[in-house]
């Protein structure tokens, strides 16, 4: 018993409770968002897994399957297979891509004045929150003869018919993937350039007088270990945003694309749970999905956390 009194034999879960009646106020103040954070994320996620068991069509009781949703998607749907390709590959390309153009362009920026840079971090971060950014890229790569590329391959005599860049295989998942990685300047390049500018320019100075020569040398050993929560962050949103690709193909591609040559996993959970109603296979697909996420994510987190060591 006197050993429990002394600090240094405290357990971890005491230490936790000495910490939440010390600071209980901040408890009361995290507990709206905790409210909202579990009904509209935990409880979804936790009723999705229950109905991916289930056949459930919405307007008839679910009826308990067992796994037989996912045997089905892994021994009987080859075009989930084929949706689990194409978003595996986008996103080992779009992720580290997007991921690495973000930084870059932030870093950049914040070495331009104040005015200058608040305006094109606007015009760069516009389009991933345009809903007509699209609109661009579709008059670009129009089929017929009066797209822009079109017109000006058949104008230089490179090309003697219109190529159909958004129905043709060979061309609809490079374009697919060179929009999503110019979209890709999101909530995680705002977050790069926050963390940029975060970083006390005193390190700067300490480190220029310790021997670092150059702004690489800077950028490895003073701006990247400042930035780790960022760059986590940043992390988890390019690997989320690469999983769930979906608007871009159906905006440039349709719906279903040609031989589903851009079908993603989100597509595919679209077709099932939106257009053919079948809630319990959808479940099943999102819930693939949501675990894929998880690990993903966890694995990244742990790289950036040994970098940072």
């Amino acid at each position: 018993m006197a050993k429990a009194k002394n600090p240094r034999y405290i357990t971890k879960y005491q230490y936790n409770v000495m910490l939440a009646k010390k600071y209980k106020q901040l408890y009361w103040m995290l507990l709206p968002y905790m409210f909202f954070f579990t009904m509209f994320t935990i409880v979804p996620v936790v009723i999705s897994i229950f109905f991916s068991f289930t056949q459930f069509n919405v307007l008839q009781p679910p009826e308990f399957i067992g796994f037989e949703n996912y045997m089905r998607l892994f021994l009987d749907d080859p075009i989930f297979l084929k949706s689990v390709k194409n978003t595996l590959l986008l996103a080992v390309i779009i992720g580290p891509f997007g991921y690495i153009f973000s930084f870059l362009m932030a870093w950049l920026l914040c070495e331009l004045p104040v005015k200058l840079r608040t305006l094109l971090t606007v015009i760069f971060y516009a389009p991933s929150i345009s809903g007509n950014a699209y609109v661009i890229f579709t008059q670009l790569f129009s089929g017929d003869a009066y797209g822009f590329i079109n017109s000006r391959l058949l104008s230089m005599g490179l090309i003697t018919d219109p190529i159909l860049w958004l129905r043709d295989e060979k061309y609809m998942m490079l374009i697919v993937i060179l929009v999503s990685v110019w979209m890709s300047l999101g909530v995680g390049f705002l977050s790069f350039i926050a963390g940029l500018q975060g970083v006390d320019r005193a390190q700067y100075e300490a480190a220029e007088v310790d021997g670092v020569k150059n702004r690489w040398q800077e950028l490895w050993y003073i701006t990247l270990p400042n930035m780790i929560p960022q760059l986590m962050f940043g992390a988890v949103m390019s690997i989320t945003n690469s999983l769930a690709v979906a608007d871009v193909t159906v905006a440039l591609n349709g719906f279903p694309s040609t031989n589903y040559a851009t079908h993603t996993i989100i597509n595919h959970l679209n077709d099932y749970g939106i257009i053919r109603l079948e809630m319990g296979y959808a479940c099943s697909i999102a819930v693939l999905l949501f675990f894929l996420m998880l690990t993903i994510n966890k694995a990244v987190q742990r790289m950036l956390e040994k970098v940072g060591t």
